[in-house]
């Protein structure tokens, strides 16, 4: 996948953007139709002081983990270490929380607005090991522009 033809996109989407959920909604739209081992895209934000992640606008499949706390499951971890977490085989995760039977691997990237972790991208994928180094440099795009919005 070229992530350079889809940067113009996202920041066409985040330039235009009149409301913050429809854009994230848009955004994870066209990355789930883009990339074709993006099988649920999604953004999980803090909910407010506590020391939880409330699911914002996704793509993919209903999910029940609406709500995770901080060190639960790879999300819940990203909340706690700030850093991006790249899961090449769910199986090899004590700490991961299963969504579906079908996803094989994951990758969590951080949103930082004025240097604070206030939420992150879920990219979940049916494929064993499809992340790269690209990936996690596009998200961080993602979430850097996706951040001058909030």
């Amino acid at each position: 996948m070229n992530f350079n033809k889809l940067k113009p996109k996202i920041s066409s989407l985040v330039s235009n953007s009149n409301v913050l959920d429809e854009t994230l909604q848009a955004i994870c739209n066209l990355l789930k139709v883009s990339v074709c081992h993006y099988d649920w895209v999604g953004f999980y934000f803090r909910n407010g002081e506590k020391k939880e992640l409330k699911i914002g606008p996704y793509a993919g499949a209903h999910t029940d983990h609406t709500i995770i706390p901080f060190g639960k499951g790879i999300c819940g971890q990203v909340a706690v270490s700030n850093e991006n977490f790249v899961v090449a085989d769910v199986n090899s995760q004590d700490n991961y929380i299963a969504c579906s039977i079908n996803v094989k691997s994951e990758i969590v990237v951080p949103l930082f607005v004025n240097n604070k972790n206030v939420g992150q991208i879920d990219i979940d994928s049916n494929t064993i090991d499809p992340f790269t180094q690209a990936d996690e440099r596009f998200l961080e795009f993602v979430c850097r522009s996706v951040a001058t919005l909030m």
